[in-house]
């Protein structure tokens, strides 16, 4: 990477994967590799009846959870990995509770560090809406890639983890940023926001 990456200014979709044995229990995961539950792999499935705003360009992280829901959400369509799209390495806490995690953005020691991470989200974000054409880029991830994505949208890092499983659309307005779920009334039924 190294060079200074801008975020394009073109609308791109994020899903968290669907749940995990890790979600469920309140365990770091990070780069550790989970496993999605029953309920996990049924909500990914769940996302190939959406009705999607016309074409799309699926991505996903190299991580098993992610490439599982994309290929359950989108069959039959190709799935681009981009290693970018991983989850952050929590170093000695990953499978520890989530109330032992160390706060974001305390100086790394012995794990990725926040800023390196946000950096990379951005150059993955960039090169899947590059690669993408005049298609959606529909991008399969994590909860930390997410809260980068919030970030470079202008947004906070704080708060509740993404849903699994929920597609969100982060699209430009005016001079910001607006992110907002794709489908107003869930994904069982698919009714664009």
């Amino acid at each position: 990477m190294g060079a200074v990456v801008t975020l394009p200014r073109r609308a791109f979709c994020l899903i968290r994967h669907g749940e995990t044995d890790a979600n469920r229990d309140g365990i770091i995961a990070g780069r550790t590799e989970a496993r999605l539950t029953a309920r996990g792999r049924a909500a990914a499935a769940g996302l190939a009846i959406l009705d999607w705003p016309g074409r799309i360009a699926v991505f996903s992280s190299p991580q098993e959870r992610a490439r599982e829901t994309a290929a359950l959400a989108f069959p039959g369509l190709r799935v681009t990995v981009l290693a970018g799209l991983r989850e952050r390495d929590w170093g000695r806490f990953e499978g520890r509770p989530l109330a032992e995690r160390p706060d974001r953005e305390a100086p790394a020691e012995g794990w990725e560090d926040w800023s390196a991470m946000v950096d990379r989200v951005e150059w993955a974000i960039a090169q899947a809406v590059a690669r993408s054409g005049a298609a959606l880029p529909v991008i399969v991830a994590h909860s930390g890639v997410i809260r980068a994505a919030r970030v470079l949208t202008g947004g906070g890092a704080g708060g509740p983890s993404a849903e699994n499983a929920l597609p969100l659309l982060f699209a430009p307005v005016g001079g910001g940023w607006r992110e907002g779920r794709l489908f107003t009334d869930g994904p069982a039924r698919g009714r664009m926001g």
